[in-house]
C-alpha cells in the first residue's frame, strides 16, 4: 500500500480515470465512468453527484481508508456535518485536505463543479407512545369517554361478555347470535343476562378492497374521526391488523331497562354476579359501559347437527317459504336455536313469520298467549327483552293446556289461519312430549304439515321417538287417526277415511294436510341452569319478566326518573261496555269482581253484540276465541259509578274496539305491590285524591305501605 502511494506521488501524469478505478470501491462509482474528470458532461456530474449523496447517506464512516478518492468528493462539495479545521490534524472522519494530494493540471476547478444539495440525517424512529399488548390479549380495548369504549376484533375470534351494551360496527363485519353486523349498519342492542347463556361478539372474514396500506389506513381514519379523537384514532391504527373489525361498544339505556331495575324481583337480571379476585384495567374499562368479559365457554356453542340444520333451512329459505317446526323436551334448546335461525334467515331475508304456540314461555308476547308474528328485526337477547306487536294473537288464559285439548287446537287453527305463506314460518312448540303430548304433537304436526321437523335433545332430556314421517303417518292423535295399514294386501275399511281431515277443516289451513316432511335431528350443547328441582322457579322467573317487561311500555319515553304504576291515571271503563270471563277456573257470578280486582286481564274484541245491557257487569257462559289486542291492569272497581279503572299502554283509538276482558292464570308480579316507593309529596297528594280514579289507591295499592 505504501509502494503504490509512493508511485502515485511519483506519477502525477497518470490518468485521472486510474485513480477513480482504485477508489470506485469505496465510492460506489460504476464502470462506466471511464473518462477524465475534466471533461465530464452536466448530466454525468449530476449523476456521479447522485451517487456520492446515496453514499453520504449510508453513513459518514464511508470517507474511512478513501486516499486516492478523496479529491473526488472534494471536487463534487460533499460537505461533511463538521468540517476540520486548516490547523488541525486529519481525522478518522474527516478526509485530507485538497493541499496535502497532487491536483492535475487536466482536473477542473471545484467552482467548475454544482453544488449538491445537503440530504437531510435519517430521523430515527421515535419511541411507540403505545405499550405492546401482554401475549394473551388479542382483543385491545380503549376507554372513549362518555360510556363507550373501543374494541378491536381479530377474524375468528369471539368477545363474549354479560351485561348490555350498544354495538355498532365502525369497519369490518362482526356477529351476534347469528346476525351479522357490517360497516354502515344501524347500531343493535344487546343483552347478554346472566339468565341465558352469555353472548359474543365473534369477528367475521370479509373482502377487503384492493388497496394499499396507506389508502387502508387513511379511509379507517375517516371513519374513525366522528367517534373519537386524534389519539384515540391513532391507537386503533397502530394495534389495527388485517381483517380485524373495529367495534364501537356504547352504554345503553331505556325507560325499559330502568323500570325492571327498578323493581327487586328484577333489578339483579342485568347486574353482574360479583367482582373478580384480579381487577385489571380491561375489567375497569369494560366496567364504564356496564359489561364485563366472560371465559369463551360460558357463551353459546352450536353443534355440528345445529349448525347442519341452520346451513339446511337456510339454503331452502332462498329458494321458496318452508314451514319449520321445532319439537323437543323441556330445557333442550329450542327457544335458543330459534333466535339464531331467525336471526341467520333475517340476513337473507327481509322478514320471517313466527308461530307461537307454547303458551307457557312465549317469545315475542307475555305468557299464555298462542300468536302469529311478522319479525323483520333481529333477536339480540332474552325473550323479556324483544317483545313484539303480533299479526294476530289470541289469549288462552292457562299456562298450560292439559285439561282443554280442543280449545288449544282450535285456536291454532284461527291464528294459522292468517298465515299468508309469503316468508318462511317458524313453529315453536311446548315441551311437554310424554303420553298426550306427544300425541298432541302429532296432531300438530299434521294439521301445520311442516317442510323441516327440527328435533332438539339434550343430555339430561326426556327420550321422545324420532318424528319421522312413517311415525306421525302411523301414530294415532288425540283428534287424528294415522293412516290406514294394509297387511298382506288387504286394508281395514273401517280406518280408510277416520285419519283424515274434514272439509270444514282442510279449507282452514293454507297448505294440504299430510305432507311428508324432513326430520333434522340436532343435539344440542347449550349451558343450562335448569333442573328438575329448579325448574318451576326460573319458568315462574321468566314469566314475571315478561310482564314487567310489557308493563314498562307505560313510562314516557323520556329518561327521567321512573314513576311509580300509582302515579300513573288509568282508563275508565264502564260495567255495560264490555263483558268478563275467567278462563282458567270456574268463578261463581258474585265473585267474578274479586277476581278481576288488581288482576292482569286480556283486552279482547269478539263479535257479540253486547250493547244491550244496561247495567252489568255482563260475564260470558263460555271461553272466547277471539282477537287480543294487548294487557292491562285492572287498578279498582268503582261500585258506585260502575267503572273498571285499567291500566294500559294501548292507545285510545284501539280500546275503543276492546268489549272483552279475559282473566287468566298470569299474574302480575309482586313486587308490582310491594315496592311502590315514590315521594312523600306524591303519597300525600294521591291520599287527599279523591276522585274515582283514585278510590282504589287506598283500598289495595296502598295497603302494604306504612304511609
Amino acid at each position: 500500500m505504501a509502494d503504490s502511494e509512493v508511485l502515485l506521488r511519483r506519477v502525477p501524469s497518470r490518468s485521472s480515470w486510474q485513480r477513480a478505478r482504485k477508489a470506485r470501491p469505496h465510492l460506489l462509482l460504476s464502470r462506466r465512468c471511464r473518462r477524465r474528470f475534466g471533461v465530464l458532461t452536466r448530466g454525468e456530474l449530476r449523476r456521479l453527484r447522485r451517487r456520492l449523496q446515496r453514499a453520504h447517506a449510508l453513513g459518514e464512516d464511508w470517507k474511512l481508508s478513501v486516499n486516492a478518492g478523496a479529491h473526488v468528493a472534494e471536487k463534487c462539495k460533499v460537505r461533511t456535518s463538521s468540517p476540520p479545521t486548516p490547523d488541525s490534524p486529519p481525522t478518522p472522519d474527516s478526509p485530507p485536505t485538497p493541499d496535502s494530494l497532487p491536483t492535475p493540471e487536466s482536473q477542473p476547478t471545484p467552482d467548475s463543479l454544482p453544488t449538491p444539495r445537503r440530504e437531510p440525517k435519517p430521523r430515527k424512529k421515535s419511541a411507540s407512545r403505545f405499550p405492546p399488548l401482554s401475549t394473551n390479549v388479542t382483543q385491545p380495548t380503549r376507554d372513549l369517554g362518555s360510556g363507550r369504549v373501543l374494541l378491536l376484533l381479530p377474524p375468528e375470534d369471539a368477545f363474549t361478555f354479560s351485561g348490555i351494551c350498544r354495538v355498532t360496527c365502525i369497519y369490518g363485519q362482526v356477529e351476534i347470535y347469528g346476525h351479522l353486523i357490517k360497516q354502515g349498519h344501524p347500531a343493535r342492542d344487546v343483552f347478554s343476562a346472566y339468565t341465558h347463556s352469555y353472548l359474543a361478539i365473534h369477528g367475521v372474514n370479509f373482502s377487503e378492497p384492493e388497496k394499499s396500506s396507506r389508502e387502508l389506513r387513511r379511509e379507517i381514519r375517516a371513519l374513525l374521526k366522528p367517534h373519537m379523537k386524534l389519539d384515540d384514532r391513532d391507537w386503533a391504527l397502530h394495534y389495527f391488523s388485517p381483517q380485524c373489525s373495529i367495534v364501537l361498544l356504547e352504554r345503553l339505556k331505556s325507560p325499559a331497562l330502568d323500570f325492571m331495575r327498578y323493581y327487586e324481583c328484577s333489578s339483579y337480571v342485568f347486574l353482574q354476579e360479583h367482582t373478580p379476585v384480579q381487577i385489571n384495567s380491561d375489567y375497569l374499562i369494560l366496567k364504564t359501559i356496564g359489561i364485563r368479559r366472560q371465559k369463551r365457554k360460558k357463551g353459546l356453542y352450536l353443534s355440528e347437527s345445529a349448525v347442519y340444520a341452520l346451513e339446511e333451512i337456510a339454503s331452502a329459505s332462498c329458494d321458496g317459504c318452508p314451514v319449520v317446526l321445532l319439537c323437543g323436551p323441556c330445557d333442550s334448546g329450542k327457544s335458543t336455536f330459534n333466535r339464531i335461525l331467525i336471526n341467520q334467515l333475517l340476513n337473507r331475508l327481509p322478514a320471517v313469520d313466527y308461530l307461537e304456540c307454547d303458551v307457557g314461555q312465549t317469545e315475542f308476547t307475555p305468557p299464555g298467549c298462542i300468536s302469529l308474528l311478522n319479525i323483520t328485526e333481529p333477536l339480540l337477547g332474552p325473550p323479556y327483552t324483544h317483545l313484539r306487536r303480533p299479526q294476530r294473537m289470541v289469549y288462552y288464559g292457562k299456562l298450560e293446556c292439559h285439561s282443554d285439548y280442543e280449545n288449544y287446537i282450535e285456536i291454532i287453527k284461527y291464528v294459522f289461519r292468517d298465515c299468508k305463506r309469503e316468508s318462511p314460518l317458524v313453529i315453536n312448540t311446548m315441551g311437554w312430549v310424554t303420553d298426550n303430548g306427544l300425541l298432541l304433537l302429532v296432531d300438530l304436526i299434521r294439521l301445520l304439515s311442516p317442510n323441516y321437523v327440527v328435533q332438539m335433545s339434550a343430555g339430561q332430556s326426556k327420550i321422545m321417538p324420532y318424528m319421522t314421517p312413517e311415525f306421525v303417518e302411523l301414530t294415532d292423535g288425540l283428534y287424528t287417526k294415522s293412516k290406514p295399514r294394509k297387511y298382506r294386501g288387504f286394508s281395514i275399511e273401517e280406518f280408510e277415511d277416520s285419519w283424515e281431515f274434514t272439509d270444514e277443516e282442510k279449507d282452514s289451513t293454507p297448505v294440504p294436510a299430510f305432507t311428508r316432511h324432513k326430520l333434522l335431528c340436532v343435539y344440542s350443547e347449550f349451558l343450562c341452569g335448569k333442573n328438575e328441582k329448579n325448574r318451576a322457579r326460573y319458568n315462574k322467573v321468566f314469566r314475571d319478566l315478561a310482564v314487567l317487561s310489557y308493563i314498562s311500555q307505560l313510562m314516557p319515553p323520556v329518561l327521567d326518573p321512573v314513576s311509580p304504576l300509582l302515579s300513573l291515571t288509568p282508563y275508565q271503563v264502564p260495567f255495560n261496555a264490555v263483558a268478563i270471563r275467567v278462563t282458567h277456573a270456574d268463578v261463581a257470578p258474585s265473585h267474578i269482581l274479586y277476581a278481576l280486582n288488581a288482576n292482569w286481564v286480556g283486552l279482547c274484541k269478539i263479535l257479540d253484540d253486547i250493547k244491550g245491557y244496561t247495567r252489568g257487569p255482563i260475564l260470558l257462559a263460555q271461553n272466547p276465541i277471539c282477537d287480543c289486542l294487548g294487557f292491562g291492569i285492572c287498578r279498582g272497581i268503582d261500585m258506585e259509578q260502575r267503572l273498571y279503572h285499567i291500566l294500559t299502554p294501548l292507545p285510545p283509538e284501539e280500546l275503543k274496539t276492546v268489549n272483552c276482558l279475559l282473566i287468566g292464570a298470569v299474574s302480575i308480579p309482586h313486587c308490582i305491590f310491594i315496592n311502590q316507593i315514590f315521594p312523600v309529596s306524591t303519597r300525600i297528594k294521591i291520599l287527599k285524591c279523591r276522585s274515582p280514579v283514585c278510590i282504589f289507591h287506598e283500598d289495595v295499592l296502598l295497603a302494604d305501605f306504612d304511609l
